[in-house]
């Protein structure tokens, strides 16, 4: 019975959430570098930060959360965002919309945390963590994302890139390479391959059938 139930937990904790995992495990971050800069966040003004998993990891990640360095806010701006792309097709810019975190208004300044569900990172695919808000940088309310200068920060096979792409609505960017470098971390858990999940199947099977002869 102990054994059963053994195999039974294992299972369990392959396929549980991200949610409960907490954050998972932290990959890389840049919230530590001195910062120099930040950039104005509106609807009006879209920043996309790069980075990327190293080809010669050869693990498949589930997203757990991003953490931001925020400044704090000028005016009262609202309807802060934060989203997954990637592009298969170009390093620079991002296309397609992964998801979309969840997390607190930033407005105050300091380190903010925005979870996920579901976003699976694969090696050897540029990502991007895109930010905005409902409310124009003209009118005066915006959000301030931290940055600094110097070169990307690694961890591992994991690199935050030394570029990022802005844009006014989302849809067109401008890519622009060895300036700011937008603060943040990145926390994930890594994805079992699906061979894992079935030779755990086999296991608990195996374990119930030789239970039920006894």
């Amino acid at each position: 019975m102990k054994n059963l139930t053994a195999v039974a937990l294992f299972v369990l904790g392959l396929s549980q959430s991200p949610k409960a995992l907490a954050l998972g495990t932290l990959q890389v971050s840049s919230l530590g570098q001195t910062p120099v800069a930040s950039a104005a966040i509106g609807s009006d003004s879209w920043i996309a930060q790069s980075f990327s998993v190293g080809s010669l990891n050869p693990a498949v990640y589930t997203l757990n959360a991003v953490q931001l360095l925020m400044n704090p806010a000028s005016g009262n701006p609202a309807g802060f965002s934060v989203s997954i792309y990637d592009n298969p097709l170009s390093s620079f810019t991002p296309l397609n919309l992964l998801g979309t975190l969840t997390g607190p208004n930033p407005s105050a300044g300091g380190v903010f945390t925005y979870t996920s569900s579901g976003i699976t990172l694969a090696t050897g695919t540029p990502y991007f963590v895109v930010v905005t808000a409902g409310t124009p940088v003209a009118r005066g309310a915006f959000y301030n994302w931290s940055a600094y200068q110097g070169s990307p920060t690694t961890s591992g096979t994991w690199t935050i890139n030394d570029f990022y792409a802005s844009s006014s609505n989302g849809s067109t960017w401008t890519a622009t390479t060895r300036q700011d470098i937008f603060q943040m971390a990145l926390y994930t858990t890594p994805t079992p391959e699906p061979g894992t999940l079935a030779l755990a199947g086999i296991g608990l099977a195996c374990w119930s059938f030789r239970r039920h002869r006894r």
